[in-house]
């Protein structure tokens, strides 16, 4: 018979690993909204820019995964249907008119804004290890950083 404590344990990894699944496969479709926006962006410099998200979208999923193996869990492999429905209604707006860069910047901070509040939500929640509230606060300033740099972007389109 587990202990009041040792149920406290086993529900907190429980938790915690949960949490970082769903960011995990929050990271994941993330990555792929930015090749997305790549894929349809007009301007030469945006193109870039989404690539440089995508990479560091795929950064985070890699700390991310990095950590569920530290607390012996399996990472998820893919994202969510969510993700895929988003990216096609991107795809949609975006072949419909004029103004692509002006639709996709628009989406990207929204997708942004979208995981700031999510991160901040769980860190406000819970109780994670030291280790993996650093990596995910850092996250959380990285993205703060990038709706800056969307927003500025904004202000040129």
């Amino acid at each position: 018979m587990k202990t009041t404590r040792e149920s406290a344990r086993e529900e907190s990894h429980k938790k915690v690993t949960h949490d970082l699944q769903e960011l995990l496969e929050k990271n994941y479709d993330a990555e792929k909204d930015y090749r997305t926006a790549r894929e349809r962006a007009e301007s030469k410099s945006l193109k870039e820019f989404f690539k440089k998200q995508a990479v560091r979208r795929n950064h985070f999923a890699t700390e991310i995964d990095k950590e569920l193996h530290s607390l012996n869990e399996h990472p998820k492999d893919s994202g969510s249907t969510v993700g895929n429905l988003k990216r096609t209604w991107i795809n949609l707006k975006t072949s419909l008119g004029k103004d692509t860069d002006k639709v996709l910047l628009k989406e990207c901070v929204r997708g942004e804004k979208n995981s700031l509040e999510e991160y901040e939500k769980k860190l406000n929640k819970e109780k994670y290890p030291a280790k993996i509230e650093e990596v995910l606060r850092r996250h959380i300033l990285e993205m703060e950083q990038t709706i800056s740099e969307i927003k500025s972007k904004e202000d040129f389109h």
